[in-house]
């Protein structure tokens, strides 16, 4: 059974080619977009650099630290970091670095502490980690994706980078079963409907779905439609132990997560 308060993580990207257009933000946009967040329910603020949408092909270091050093700056500068937690969605050291010493303290790392670097400069600054589980990388996850077992394999997969993340004194851990990446429809489904199998590791489990294409594989639409079966998969994966979720549309996920709160604090009669 789910004891954490539900936590609501905003998306914030500073790339141009995110599947999403309306999470793109840049440098002073981006703080008025994040100060509206933290407003409208945040707990979490999300930044990322670089796409990692199905396709998508990795940019230099470089790269992503001149996309998201700005918003970092500033974040740092008006102090945001005491209102809400931030986390970088990223897997290059450098970059992580910058931003744990500049009031961010999440690492959301879609390899899932694949890089030893990533996981020494997790521990040097204390922070929180996010293991996600991926099928290849976001080139090519999406090729035919296939499993002996859904459940068991990502339920070993976690066993092993959790073994690695504390080996290296990483205490705080956070669970993504990671829908979309290099997993089907049939796949997707099967983890929201049974996220509780992953709870034996005592950690919190974070469900990101937002506005992704398996809505669109279950009724065709664009990004910009899918909020209602991302409100749906989200609320289902609360029910079934994610005490995180992970979205663009903040005000609309908190009003939709204190209502399924009210329902379910009143008994069956």
């Amino acid at each position: 059974m789910k004891t954490n308060k539900t936590k609501i993580m905003g998306i914030i990207n500073a790339n141009e080619d995110s599947f999403f257009k309306n999470s793109r933000f840049y440098d002073s946009n981006a703080v008025i977009k994040i100060e509206k967040m933290i407003n409208d329910g945040a707990d979490i603020i999300d930044l990322g650099g670089v796409s990692s949408r199905p396709g998508s092909i990795a940019v230099s270091v470089e790269e992503e630290l001149r996309r998201v050093k700005p918003i970092i700056d500033l974040i740092y500068e008006e102090k945001l970091y005491e209102k809400v937690k931030f986390s970088l969605d990223s897997y290059e050291p450098k970059v992580l670095d910058y931003a744990l010493c500049k009031g961010f303290s999440i690492v959301n790392d879609i390899t899932g502490l694949e890089n030893e670097e990533v996981c020494k400069v997790a521990s040097k600054y204390n922070a929180e980690v996010i293991i996600m589980h991926m099928q290849n990388n976001p080139e090519n996850m999406q090729q035919s994706p296939e499993y002996k077992n859904v459940l068991l394999d990502i339920d070993n997969f976690f066993k092993q980078r959790v073994e690695k993340a504390k080996s290296f004194g990483i205490k705080d851990i956070i669970l993504d079963v990671g829908i979309g990446f290099g997993k089907n429809l049939e796949h997707n489904l099967t983890l929201i409907k049974n996220l509780n199998y992953f709870s034996h590791f005592g950690f919190e489990l974070l469900m990101a779905a937002s506005r992704k294409s398996m809505i669109n594989t279950i009724v065709e639409s664009t990004p910009e439609e899918r909020l209602p079966g991302t409100i749906a998969i989200h609320l289902e994966s609360i029910r079934n132990g994610a005490s995180i979720v992970r979205c663009h549309d903040v005000k609309e996920h908190f009003q939709s997560i204190k209502v399924q709160e009210a329902i379910n604090c009143i008994e069956i009669l």
